[in-house]
């Protein structure tokens, strides 16, 4: 498939996505489609399959079935082009832990073929995110909330069009969540597209829709409100129990 026009609303479309390892089905013919500019909320519990989904978008994990296409662009012909669009943050893999967060900006900045002049550009930056005394603490020394922010810097490096963020608030505290989305907020107002996977369902009322994941399979789509009346639930939450409680039972 060649590029098509890239003004299509779908900036990602997932189709009959299928990851087996042996006789484990992972992730189960699953179809959906990111908007250009939005936030889609990627939810279920640990083990539903939202990190695989996000590696074989990435191309960090082999499609078994299905595919993957990214700006009109099928990610088995055209990973490259693709990967200059994508900025990956996980949470526990994203940072070097014992390097400094000066030498992981260094680090990720050098391979995205940035210069030392543009490097030293970055390092500044990161001075006005988090207190310069902790520039040169080594990753794993530093706190869950500073580590978040230097993990998110280091993916914008690429200045990547679509964001992926996979488990990104885990083990950081409510207060420190709440800021974090509102650099994402931010993030999409100066038009990034974001896909970001969570189990923290206070979460959902910053996403323009979501997606519930369990067993591998799609069991919920749509936006959050909409569902919420659709479904005749007070909560995102409650949604999403009777959503799995229903799923255990098929």
């Amino acid at each position: 498939m060649e590029p098509t026009d890239s003004m299509n609303d779908n900036i990602i479309e997932v189709k009959n996505l299928t990851k087996k390892f042996g006789n484990f089905t992972a992730v189960n013919s699953i179809n959906f489609v990111v908007k250009r500019g939005e936030i889609l909320g990627f939810l279920g519990p640990n083990g539903a399959g939202k990190t695989t989904t996000i590696k074989m978008i990435i191309g960090l994990l082999r499609i078994t079935e299905g595919k993957v296409i990214v700006d009109g662009m099928e990610s088995g012909k055209f990973r490259k082009r693709i990967k200059e669009k994508l900025g990956y943050m996980s949470q526990k893999f994203s940072l070097y832990p014992k390097l400094s967060a000066r030498e992981n900006v260094e680090f990720f900045a050098g391979i995205s073929g940035l210069g030392r002049v543009e490097i030293s550009k970055k390092i500044d930056e990161l001075s006005r995110i988090i207190r310069k005394d902790l520039i040169d603490h080594s990753v794993d020394k530093l706190p869950p909330g500073i580590k978040q922010k230097v993990a998110l810097f280091t993916s914008l490096i690429p200045k990547p069009e679509i964001l992926l963020l996979d488990e990104p608030t885990s083990g950081v505290d409510p207060e420190m969540r709440r800021n974090f989305w509102q650099d994402i907020y931010s993030l999409k107002k100066e038009g990034k597209t974001i896909l970001v996977t969570t189990h923290n369902l206070d979460e959902v009322e910053y996403a323009d829709r979501i997606v519930i994941l369990h067993r591998g399979n799609i069991i919920v789509e749509g936006e959050p409100a909409q569902l919420v009346r659709q479904h005749g639930v007070d909560s995102v939450e409650t949604l999403f129990k009777e959503a799995v409680k229903k799923d255990e039972r098929n």
